[in-house]
């Protein structure tokens, strides 16, 4: 077995084990009964309370939980120089983004889009490239201890992958699965691929005006 076949299929597994954890937690468990049962999210009957994190935004300023606090976050990991999957989810995610546009700005759901690359994406790099898929999109990197402590902490896995020819590029293999925070920056949910991405949209602007009742 080659060392790319063993990275995907870790991260196939990883993907799996997340799917059924919250799975798990569905079927245990009846969704929390002050928010409307959702179409193509798997909620978890206790939000996941994440251990503190800072990120790098453009614009100089750290992305820690509190920078999240008041909305519902849906988080994708991934790199600017991903040639299908990253390009392919944000652009459905912007699709969501769209629908979201009528809702309160204060309580409207945010994409947070983290590079797991940080040796070619500066954060002014992966800001750019997060917002030319919609505008409203969070975006930051950080060193590689911090974004493998964060990356942990919501049951994500990546990694460097060499090219296969030894040329100088290389990839990052990564988990496909949607994070979903809640308004208190806690781990409340996961969508996994393929994505209804309409359903996501309709589930969270329908938890959305109950964060603002809190």
């Amino acid at each position: 077995m080659s060392k790319r076949t063993a990275v995907l299929l870790l991260i196939v597994m990883a993907a799996g084990a997340l799917g059924l954890l919250a799975s798990r937690f569905a079927f245990q468990a009846p969704p929390r009964p002050t928010l409307p049962a959702p179409q193509a999210i798997t909620l978890l009957p206790t939000p996941r309370v994440l251990p503190r994190f800072s990120l790098q935004q453009a614009n100089g300023a750290p992305l820690t939980p509190d920078t999240l606090k008041g909305h519902w976050t849906v988080v994708f990991l991934g790199y600017t120089h991903c040639p299908d999957v990253c390009p392919t989810t944000l652009a459905q995610l912007s699709a969501a983004q769209k629908q979201w546009s009528s809702l309160p700005e204060a309580s409207r759901p945010r994409v947070l889009f983290v590079s797991a690359d940080p040796e070619r994406d500066t954060p002014e790099r992966v800001a750019r490239y997060a917002r030319a898929f919609h505008p409203d999109s969070l975006a930051a990197t950080a060193p590689i201890p911090e974004l493998e402590k964060f990356a942990r902490a919501l049951s994500l896995v990546f990694m460097k992958s060499p090219d296969p020819e030894g040329g100088p590029d290389y990839a990052i293999d990564h988990s496909a699965a949607l994070v979903l925070l809640d308004p208190q920056a806690r781990m409340a949910g996961v969508a996994q691929p393929p994505f209804d991405i309409k359903g996501i949209a309709d589930d969270l602007a329908a938890l959305s005006p109950k964060a603002t009742e809190r």
